[in-house]
């Protein structure tokens, strides 16, 4: 008997489980975002990735510690920093990530710029800060680095 509460149980929570994974898969295609739209919202300007516009991002993260997001989950998201350096390209490569975004009018230099271009990773400049990049992007339906909002 006890054995077919616990198989019973353990068909719950996969359920559960399933039912949860279903629901984020569900919030993530609907909260998509073009890049069209990220450059709008940010008043960003393109240094890479221009006739990638179509292109959708399910997610974002921001960090201007670099193994922060390599500790997280960030395959083809758009990533916020204050670090215009090789580093920062190098981890977004690594990582997967989709794009950088550099906050308060960081510019990246030549040798950054084509970095990004053989990666193909598209890199913006924002006017806007960290904080300020974040809550747009937020109010204009992108989640976070876990896909929740």
């Amino acid at each position: 008997m006890h054995e077919n509460i616990s198989v019973i149980l353990s068909c719950s929570s996969f359920l559960s489980c399933l039912s949860r994974l279903k629901n984020n898969v569900e919030q993530r295609q609907h909260n998509s975002m073009k890049l069209s739209e990220i450059i709008k919202i940010l008043d960003a300007t393109v240094l890479t990735g221009a006739i990638h516009q179509d292109k959708e991002f399910f997610s974002c993260g921001a960090s201007d510690l670099m193994s922060d997001i390599l500790a997280k989950t960030a395959d083809g998201a758009v990533i916020l920093t204050g670090l215009s350096t090789v580093q920062a390209v190098r981890t977004a490569a690594v990582s997967g990530v989709g794009g950088l975004v550099f906050v308060r009018n960081k510019m990246p230099s030549q040798e950054i710029i084509e970095m990004a271009q053989e990666e193909g990773i598209f890199l913006l400049s924002t006017p806007y800060s960290m904080f300020v990049s974040c809550g747009r992007l937020y109010g204009g339906g992108m989640t976070g680095l876990n896909g929740l909002r």
